[in-house]
């Protein structure tokens, strides 16, 4: 079946930077929406970033805009988040997610998904 493997999580400082990456393999993503989620301790999952991945087309939480770039490479089938200016409120598990969705923001309707990539922001 279809595989997502997230990396790249780790400890950083606030004000630090991360990137994180997503490889997907088993299938063709020329008509998905890839989409970054993350969740804290007892939190709800909540939406941070998506892309189209024919299009490259971006959606961002406002929480994250101006700090965070999502962008995929098409060849490698790898999706990435490259987080800036990080924040202790950024603490959480990053999931990446794909699906033929209409709704970007929530996690419904996501077919597949990575067993997620810790980060953590320390002040």
């Amino acid at each position: 079946q279809v595989q997502l493997v997230e990396s790249g999580g780790g400890l950083v400082q606030a004000g630090g930077s991360l990137r994180l990456s997503c490889a997907a393999s088993g299938r063709t993503f020329s008509s998905s929406v890839m989409g970054w989620f993350r969740q804290a301790p007892g939190k709800e999952r909540e939406f941070v970033a998506a892309i189209s991945w024919r299009a490259g087309s971006t959606l961002y939480a406002e929480s994250v805009k101006g700090r965070f770039t999502i962008s995929r490479d098409i060849v490698k089938n790898t999706v990435y988040l490259l987080m800036n200016s990080l924040k202790p409120e950024d603490t959480a598990v990053y999931y990446c997610a794909s699906g033929t969705v209409v709704a970007w923001t929530t996690p419904t309707g996501y077919d597949y998904w990575g067993q997620g990539t810790q980060v953590t922001v320390s002040s």
